[in-house]
């Protein structure tokens, strides 16, 4: 059975437009796509659900054809559902959590605007299904909002949390597979940062890390991908400097074909992050044949299976030695490492894997005679 999904995507970029546009691709139903650009997040969460409806209703006669409303945590779902046309406020609805506004990370907690959790909040209760990209964003998220309702003067919602926990479910962004990695070129460790370059990411310890292996002599290359944006930490330009001479690539790869190829080149795919919902950027890395590194810490030992030789202690020292130990293989002539460790952590999250599973959840939402409760699991 094929249904036919209406997505709204009120921030149409980074990975909620690699989401949409990857299952789309893969899945076996029908979309009706509307988006709006990744800018001025804020403002999107106030005006996007306004300008929505406004744009549902000029789709006309075909806006009553669809059979599941599909939208993110950047929409207001129910001030959406208050104003979009008649045909449809009653379809079922699923919102996807890439992320969300509670415990996403700022420079100073007092810059948090509880405004944009309670939406968050709101969503998930008008939405049917409440999906996350992963089972640590459920669970921060949901603790997270019984302890701020628990701060609140009077009329705490206090079942709010409880609604919310049990008609979600963990559907994990998907990633694309890749050929396999033929004969590897000589030289040294080829390190890899995918993250955006903002300070959740915790950039400086990545580049303290080289520091300590340039030092202790170990031999390596550097590629530093990821996206950056108006405020970029100083320690992007200080690091570009001193290891000018072992750069690969540096800045933003906006071509997809390039990324690929600057993902398919590297030995290792580093991260350093206080903060992340799911980790894309390392999965898709890691799908392409590069080993992680990433800390013990946040949703990365869920995404790599919990496996020791993936996952550090958290701090530099830690990183550094991990890093001279890679290098070290490559030099003794002992790389590429088990390669079957990588097709296991990568096969649950390639697209061929996730988009029949949520193909399946949204056929079960349209048809209530296949419909269930998600385990939540």
């Amino acid at each position: 059975m094929v249904t036919h999904v209406l997505a709204l995507n009120a921030y149409h970029g980074g990975s909620h437009r690699a989401f949409l546009e990857g299952w789309s691709r893969h899945s076996r139903h029908r979309f009706t796509k509307l988006s709006l650009p990744p800018h001025k997040w804020k403002w999107r969460m106030r005006h996007a659900a306004v300008t929505f409806a406004e744009q549902v209703g000029h789709l006309g006669t075909d806006s009553s054809g669809h059979d599941v409303l599909f939208c993110t945590d950047m929409l207001n779902l129910a001030e959406f559902r208050g104003l979009c046309p008649p045909e449809i406020r009653p379809l079922p609805t699923v919102v996807y959590f890439h992320e969300n506004q509670l415990t996403y990370p700022t420079r100073h907690e007092d810059q948090r605007d509880l405004h944009f959790a309670f939406t968050n909040m709101t969503t998930a209760l008008a939405a049917d299904r409440v999906w996350f990209n992963s089972a640590f964003h459920r669970d921060e998220f949901l603790a997270a909002l019984a302890e701020l309702l628990g701060r609140m003067p009077d009329f705490q919602p206090t079942g709010a949390v409880a609604a919310i926990r049990q008609k979600s479910a963990v559907h994990p962004p998907g990633v694309e597979s890749f050929p396999a990695r033929g004969p590897r070129p000589p030289g040294p460790l080829r390190i890899l940062w995918v993250s955006r370059w903002e300070h959740d990411k915790n950039p400086q310890a990545f580049f303290d890390a080289l520091d300590v292996l340039l030092r202790r002599g170990g031999d390596f290359r550097v590629s530093v991908l990821g996206e950056s944006f108006d405020q970029v930490p100083d320690c992007f330009e200080q690091a570009r400097r001193r290891l000018t001479d072992r750069v690969d690539h540096w800045g933003f790869l906006p071509d997809r074909d390039d990324y690929h190829a600057a993902l398919a080149a590297a030995d290792v795919v580093v991260s350093t992050a206080d903060h992340e919902f799911f980790g894309i950027g390392v999965l898709e890395a890691v799908a392409a044949g590069c080993f992680p590194l990433a800390p013990k810490r946040l949703a990365y030992p869920e995404v790599l299976s919990n496996r020791a030789e993936f996952l550090y202690d958290g701090s530099v020292a830690g990183l550094a030695e991990r890093l001279l130990e890679l290098a070290g293989r490559i030099q003794n002539g002992r790389w590429p490492p088990d390669n079957s460790a990588l097709q296991v952590v990568a096969e649950p999250y390639l697209w061929k894997t996730v988009t029949p599973q949520m193909d399946e959840a949204i056929l079960e939402l349209a048809d209530p005679s296949r419909s269930r409760l998600p385990s939540g699991t």
